[in-house]
Protein backbone atom coordinates (compact mmCIF):
# COMPACT_ATOMS: atom_id res chain seq x y z
CA UNK A 1 0.00 0.00 0.00
CA UNK A 2 1.34 3.43 -0.96
CA UNK A 3 1.85 6.17 1.60
CA UNK A 4 0.08 9.52 1.37
CA UNK A 5 3.41 11.08 0.31
CA UNK A 6 3.90 8.51 -2.46
CA UNK A 7 0.37 9.08 -3.74
CA UNK A 8 0.91 12.85 -3.59
CA UNK A 9 4.13 12.49 -5.60
CA UNK A 10 2.33 10.47 -8.27
CA UNK A 11 -0.39 13.08 -8.73
CA UNK A 12 2.04 16.00 -8.63
CA UNK A 13 3.90 14.29 -11.48
CA UNK A 14 0.61 13.89 -13.37
CA UNK A 15 -0.14 17.59 -12.83
CA UNK A 16 3.36 18.46 -14.04
CA UNK A 17 2.76 16.43 -17.21
CA UNK A 18 -0.56 18.21 -17.77
CA UNK A 19 1.16 21.58 -17.51
CA UNK A 20 3.96 20.51 -19.86
CA UNK A 21 1.44 19.21 -22.41
CA UNK A 22 -0.20 22.65 -22.39
CA UNK A 23 3.09 24.42 -23.12
CA UNK A 24 4.07 25.46 -19.59
CA UNK A 25 7.67 25.45 -18.43
CA UNK A 26 8.21 24.03 -14.94
CA UNK A 27 10.28 26.45 -12.84
CA UNK A 28 10.11 24.72 -9.45
CA UNK A 29 8.53 21.71 -7.78
CA UNK A 30 7.79 21.42 -4.07
CA UNK A 31 8.99 24.96 -3.36
CA UNK A 32 9.21 25.33 0.42
CA UNK A 33 10.02 28.37 2.51
CA UNK A 34 9.29 29.30 6.08
CA UNK A 35 5.57 29.82 6.34
CA UNK A 36 4.50 28.29 3.05
CA UNK A 37 4.94 25.87 0.18
CA UNK A 38 3.89 25.53 -3.42
CA UNK A 39 3.53 22.22 -5.24
CA UNK A 40 4.47 23.49 -8.72
CA UNK A 41 5.62 26.83 -10.09
CA UNK A 42 5.26 27.08 -13.86
CA UNK A 43 5.47 29.77 -16.52
CA UNK A 44 3.80 30.35 -19.84
CA UNK A 45 3.64 33.47 -21.98
CA UNK A 46 5.12 35.68 -19.26
CA UNK A 47 2.69 34.52 -16.56
CA UNK A 48 4.03 32.73 -13.51
CA UNK A 49 1.52 30.17 -12.27
CA UNK A 50 1.57 28.83 -8.72
CA UNK A 51 -0.18 25.46 -8.72
CA UNK A 52 -1.65 23.56 -5.79
CA UNK A 53 -2.22 19.86 -6.51
CA UNK A 54 -4.92 17.92 -4.67
CA UNK A 55 -5.96 14.28 -4.90
CA UNK A 56 -9.03 12.50 -3.59
CA UNK A 57 -9.85 8.82 -4.04
CA UNK A 58 -13.49 9.53 -3.14
CA UNK A 59 -15.69 12.37 -1.89
CA UNK A 60 -15.59 11.38 1.79
CA UNK A 61 -13.61 14.56 2.53
CA UNK A 62 -15.03 16.61 -0.34
CA UNK A 63 -13.45 17.71 -3.58
CA UNK A 64 -9.72 18.45 -3.54
CA UNK A 65 -10.15 22.13 -4.27
CA UNK A 66 -12.31 22.45 -1.15
CA UNK A 67 -9.16 21.82 0.90
CA UNK A 68 -7.64 25.01 -0.53
CA UNK A 69 -9.13 27.22 2.13
CA UNK A 70 -8.14 30.72 3.21
CA UNK A 71 -5.41 29.40 5.52
CA UNK A 72 -3.88 27.32 2.70
CA UNK A 73 -4.15 30.21 0.24
CA UNK A 74 -2.30 32.49 2.66
CA UNK A 75 0.53 29.94 2.91
CA UNK A 76 0.73 29.72 -0.89
CA UNK A 77 0.73 33.53 -1.19
CA UNK A 78 3.52 33.89 1.38
CA UNK A 79 5.67 31.40 -0.50
CA UNK A 80 4.82 33.06 -3.84
CA UNK A 81 5.79 36.47 -2.52
CA UNK A 82 9.18 35.13 -1.40
CA UNK A 83 9.69 33.33 -4.72
CA UNK A 84 8.89 36.46 -6.73
CA UNK A 85 11.18 38.59 -4.57
CA UNK A 86 14.13 36.18 -4.67
CA UNK A 87 13.80 35.69 -8.42
CA UNK A 88 13.25 39.38 -9.17
CA UNK A 89 9.97 38.69 -10.93
CA UNK A 90 8.22 41.81 -9.62
CA UNK A 91 6.65 42.76 -12.94
CA UNK A 92 5.52 39.28 -13.98
CA UNK A 93 1.87 38.46 -14.30
CA UNK A 94 0.90 35.95 -11.62
CA UNK A 95 -1.88 33.40 -11.35
CA UNK A 96 -2.87 30.85 -8.71
CA UNK A 97 -4.34 27.55 -9.94
CA UNK A 98 -5.42 24.20 -8.50
CA UNK A 99 -5.19 20.94 -10.38
CA UNK A 100 -7.31 18.41 -8.54
CA UNK A 101 -7.90 14.73 -9.12
CA UNK A 102 -10.89 12.66 -8.08
CA UNK A 103 -9.45 9.24 -8.85
CA UNK A 104 -8.51 9.86 -12.50
CA UNK A 105 -10.96 12.71 -13.17
CA UNK A 106 -8.96 15.93 -13.59
CA UNK A 107 -10.17 19.42 -12.79
CA UNK A 108 -7.92 22.40 -13.52
CA UNK A 109 -9.24 25.51 -11.82
CA UNK A 110 -7.49 28.72 -12.80
CA UNK A 111 -7.40 31.90 -10.69
CA UNK A 112 -8.43 30.23 -7.44
CA UNK A 113 -7.77 33.43 -5.48
CA UNK A 114 -6.88 37.07 -5.89
CA UNK A 115 -4.22 38.85 -3.87
CA UNK A 116 -6.50 41.59 -2.62
CA UNK A 117 -8.65 38.96 -0.88
CA UNK A 118 -5.90 38.37 1.68
CA UNK A 119 -3.82 41.51 1.43
CA UNK A 120 -1.21 40.35 -1.09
Amino acid sequence: MKTTKEIGDIYEKKAENILLSHGYQILEKNYRVKGGEIDIIAEKDGTIVFVEVKYRSNLKFGYGIEAVDLRKIRRIYRAAKIYLTLNREYSSRVRFDCISFLEEKITWTKDIAWGDEIGF
